[in-house]
């Protein structure tokens, strides 16, 4: 693991500590978002991370389309539970137990995800249980997460695998020698179009990515640039960002890092984008992706994010 900024020394107990697990519900106009909380034993208030997850239809413990894939978000809550470190992990709306939260796709907007987060915290903050409340967004979560704390109620904030660039600029650099020329044109034109906030037409190939529905919702998300949004916060950030992401470059981190100069960046080697310690291969990473559930996260992830959230707590901040 590379560090860019060192943390201090500070004892960790390696012992597992129970932890108790509970449904949570949050309830919004238009329907409930429903999500778990691992709490562990303590008979005085500690830190909750409120843990919001990546793109597209991925539910509260990281997996998408209702399978246990990867688990990556439940194994790192039950983790940090034995670090002494509370999480609230969640469906979005739309997303399993919170479809019914989300009426159709054409009404879904970037701001409805942010708006949820910032009511999970709000909601965190009436819980004696919890000393303060930290946020930690993986994938597109980094960008809601960060938004969402600039509301105020958080003391500190966790980049995963986040974008250090506005997500048309990522989905470029994602197709780019990925798909044929003509593709890569159209999705550019798309692109553009969505940048200014106009609807647009894409060859069917694409329309996993611009089907018509959808296409507002990309609009909305478009809007935002990472690199100026975590320039607005005024707590203490961590950016962690794995070397073998095949989704995130590490560049996005360092465009992260360089927006927030007072920001620690964590570089964990060989982690891929869904916190796992996978190498550079195709057929390895689909597998991580999909059907290694089990295969457990970067340890350093959660020494990193420990570490980060125990040091500013005995700092006082």
């Amino acid at each position: 693991m590379t560090r860019s900024i060192a943390f201090a020394l500070i004892l960790i107990c390696t012992t597992p500590l129970a932890a108790l697990e509970e449904p949570a519900q949050l309830k919004t106009l238009s329907g409930t978002i429903y999500g778990t909380l691992l709490v562990p034993e303590s008979k005085t208030p500690v830190p909750i991370v409120l843990l919001v997850a990546g793109s597209g239809p991925t539910d509260r413990n990281g997996n998408i389309g209702g399978t246990n894939g990867n688990n990556c978000t439940k194994l790192l809550a039950e983790a940090l539970a034995s670090k002494g470190i509370a999480t609230l992990r969640y469906d979005k709306r739309g997303i399993a137990e919170s479809a019914a939260a989300m009426r159709s796709e054409t009404e879904i907007r970037f701001e409805n995800y942010v708006d949820d987060a910032a009511a999970w915290v709000e909601q965190l903050r009436k819980d004696p249980r919890f000393s303060f409340i930290a946020i930690a967004g993986h994938s597109e979560g980094s960008l809601i997460g960060m938004i969402a704390a600039q509301r105020g109620g958080v003391k500190r904030y966790i980049s995963i695998a986040g974008a250090g660039v506005r997500a048309s600029a990522l989905i470029h650099e994602q197709l780019a020698g990925k798909v044929p020329p003509h593709l890569q044109e159209a999705s550019d034109k798309a692109l553009a179009s969505l940048d200014e906030g106009k609807t647009t037409d894409a060859p069917q190939e694409l329309a996993s990515l611009f089907h018509a529905s959808v296409q507002p919702y990309l609009i909305s998300w478009f809007k935002y640039d990472p690199s100026k949004e975590i320039a607005k916060l005024r707590i203490p950030v961590l950016i962690v960002q794995g070397t073998t992401d095949i989704q995130v470059s590490i560049e996005q981190a360092k465009t992260l890092k360089k927006a927030k100069p007072d920001a620690s960046l964590v570089l964990i080697e060989g982690m891929n984008h869904v916190l796992k310690l996978v190498e550079l291969d195709q057929q390895k990473q689909v597998a991580s992706y999909m059907s290694e559930p089990a295969l457990p996260i970067a340890p350093q992830l959660v020494d990193a994010i420990v570490a980060f959230v125990r040091a500013q707590k005995s700092a006082g901040s």
